[in-house]
């Protein structure tokens, strides 16, 4: 394992958009009629936050 295994910028910001994706499809589902459009506008940004995820490193240590 790496020594900044979880620490590097690429899986912050991963981290962070799948979040934000959470928040906003938990949104979805506690409003009163549930929206299931904002919960699936949720669902595609935790998406986009595991690819950033996945991608970002192989990005990052082709720089090098």
């Amino acid at each position: 394992m790496a020594d900044n295994h979880g620490n590097t910028p690429a899986a912050w910001t991963g981290i962070s958009i799948g979040l934000l994706g959470f928040v906003i499809g938990s949104v979805g589902l506690m409003l009163s009629p549930v929206s299931y459009l904002v919960f699936w506008i949720g669902v595609v940004v935790t998406l986009i936050g595991l690819a950033a995820y996945l991608i970002l490193p192989r990005l990052a240590s082709d720089s090098h």
